[in-house]
């Protein structure tokens, strides 16, 4: 169920054992990054996604991952390892699962009882040799809210997501140049990304803002109505999304996205 997205075939064996990616590995420590924003959108515009507001996340954490890797080599000293950050084949949730940071929901995300599920993954994968955490228990109980609300259809049935039905993968992952009839109407003015499953899970009651300043949108971004939008030029693009994960879609995939919506 993953679309076109035919990368995630590939090192099945590494996703299985983290010993196969980085050599004599003993624990892997997972961590998650708070990005829930103090402030979104105006209401009646095309969608970014929230975790796509300020700079792209990958290089954000992946400084923050060496830092740390650096503090734990100044209190123990020298510590083998690698860090990661979306961008190997790790299977993140399934290790945050493990190490206690929440539990997988039925939306598919990790979801933590204390902060919700708008955080970003992230491993060290090192040699050192650590006391295990615990995974937690499932609290979804008999709630489908997620299930409910995907306006495509995307949760077939619990804590199964189709890919190829998700509007993220049809606004961000799709290279096509157009996006299957079959969606039209159905997308809810996301044209990059979607927090629906989110938004709608009532564990994010608890979700508070973070506190990293680069994680924070342009000051004009939020503001930016349908035809603003509608308007936008490769210029006001570029400027608007540097250093941002919203480059992935590129200006055309933008334009592709906010057209098909605009049908």
């Amino acid at each position: 169920m993953h679309g076109n997205m035919s990368y995630m075939e590939n090192h099945f064996d590494k996703r299985l054992d983290p010993r196969l990616l980085v050599d004599g590995a003993k624990s892997v420590v997972s961590l998650a990054l708070n990005y829930f924003p103090e402030r979104t959108q105006i209401d009646d515009t095309y969608k970014l996604s929230k975790y796509a507001y300020g700079e792209d996340y990958h290089f954000i954490i992946k400084y923050k991952l060496k830092e740390l890797m650096k503090f734990i080599a100044s209190e123990i000293g020298e510590v083998g390892g690698r860090v990661f950050v979306d961008s190997a084949p790790v299977l993140d949730r399934a290790w945050a699962k493990k190490s206690g940071l929440g539990w997988i929901g039925k939306n598919a995300n990790l979801i933590n009882k204390e902060v919700g599920s708008f955080f970003f993954l992230a491993e060290l994968i090192i040699d050192l040799e650590l006391e295990p955490d615990g995974p937690v228990k499932d609290y979804c109980g008999t709630c489908t809210a997620c299930i409910d609300e995907c306006p495509t259809d995307a949760i077939p049935e619990p804590y199964v997501v189709d890919g190829s039905k998700c509007i993220s993968y049809l606004t961000i992952e799709l290279k096509n140049e157009i996006i299957p009839k079959e969606f039209q109407g159905k997308m809810e003015d996301w044209m990059f990304g979607c927090d629906i499953c989110q938004d709608v899970c009532p564990w994010n009651r608890f979700s508070t803002p973070h506190n990293e300043p680069l994680l924070n949108p342009k000051p004009n971004l939020l503001g930016l109505n349908k035809k603003d939008w509608e308007d936008l030029t490769e210029e006001v693009f570029r400027d608007l999304f540097k250093k941002s994960a919203v480059k992935r879609t590129k200006f055309d995939g933008l334009k592709r996205n906010i057209g098909f919506l605009n049908k």
